[in-house]
């Protein structure tokens, strides 16, 4: 299916009306490769878009923005694991309660992140203790160009924190189609993150643990059908010992995750929250007033309304803590996506 001159505000969780010179729902890579060459014959550039959950459009779209709509979940057991295909189309938190339906633990503590599967490698989404990398054990990508598709295992993905090989080498000419994943018989529950510290280890379920994740995020989190919003905005910063250490003197009760490459993580919503700026307000856009690491379109936001308020964020931050915040969402500019900080600095 394809539309000239589209309103996004259905395509975008912040609900922005912008619009794109095309829009096309693709369920076929057929149509995929024709769009993109299409889209090269007339000099414009194309977007490739699964939810629309983690972007941030700063004006109308120059060219085409392609909708991924693949569909298909194909599962084969093993005497340790499951091991499941799926398609880049497919709704994420879909997937997770599939899983958990059929009997297939593994993905609860992802429960309710917003978005497609074949978004979730790019961004190497996470929450509550866990990450992608830690289950996906390819990801199938489409050359736009030749029509090929590549299966790019694990460990060419580069994951990292809310990184992949997915959001620099194939940034262009390249979608995402399927994604493997590998779940093992031998769960264990994640339990060290949040709320979920207060579950039992020995005893409690996937399921329980996918509920405990819903009913936290439902609590604190705003449903994008009701207050359009990208989720977490900011990424969880990283500093050095050294830096944590200055700050837990000055904060002791600052939330600190060391990493295991000495770094240590810092939680973006609290240092925001300690700033005092939970439902600060620019025109239509305001930092949510039960989760300070989400912005929200209230309504009229415009896009200049969420860049404004972002800078503002980030700025009250680095003056109370000496530490920058990075945009965990995508800028799209009209030819395509751009540099975030560049924008914010």
């Amino acid at each position: 299916m394809s539309t000239e001159r589209v309103c996004l505000k259905n395509y975008n969780t912040f609900a922005l009306s912008v619009q794109a010179a095309e829009l096309v729902v693709a369920e076929t890579i057929e149509v995929m490769i024709k769009s993109w060459q299409r889209a090269k014959k007339r000099h414009q550039p194309l977007l490739i878009l699964g939810g629309g959950s983690n972007v941030l459009f700063l004006e109308d779209f120059s060219g085409t923005v392609l909708i991924n709509e693949l569909k298909g979940i194909e599962v084969k057991e093993t005497e340790d694991a499951w091991q499941l295909h799926v398609a880049a189309g497919e709704n994420w938190h879909q997937l997770v309660s599939y899983t958990l339906e059929n009997g297939m633990p593994g993905l609860e503590n992802l429960a309710l992140i917003p978005g497609s599967v074949g978004s979730a490698p790019i961004q190497n989404i996470g929450a509550y203790g866990m990450e992608l990398e830690q289950v996906c054990v390819y990801v199938d990508l489409l050359n736009l160009t030749n029509g090929e598709i590549e299966r790019i295992e694990h460990e060419r993905c580069q994951f990292n924190y809310r990184e992949s090989i997915f959001k620099h080498q194939f940034k262009q000419g390249f979608v995402i189609v399927g994604v493997g994943f590998r779940l093992s018989k031998q769960w264990q529950a994640q339990l060290a993150y949040g709320d979920l510290k207060q579950l039992e280890p020995e005893t409690t379920t996937a399921l329980q643990v996918f509920e405990a994740v819903c009913a936290t995020r439902r609590s604190k989190l705003p449903d994008p059908a009701v207050m359009g919003n990208a989720g977490s905005f900011f990424k969880n910063p990283l500093v050095t010992q050294q830096v944590a250490k200055e700050l837990l003197t000055q904060y002791p009760t600052m939330p600190s995750y060391p990493q295991a490459d000495g770094q240590v993580k810092l939680a973006a919503g609290w240092l925001i929250d300690q700033c005092g700026l939970k439902g600060y307000q620019i025109g239509g856009a305001a930092v949510h007033d039960r989760q300070a690491l989400v912005l929200v379109n209230r309504g009229d936001a415009s896009s200049q309304d969420l860049v404004d308020l972002a800078k503002h964020v980030r700025n009250t931050v680095v003056a109370k803590f000496d530490v920058w915040l990075e945009p965990e969402v995508r800028f799209i500019a009209a030819n395509g996506e751009v540099d975030a900080l560049e924008v914010l600095s």
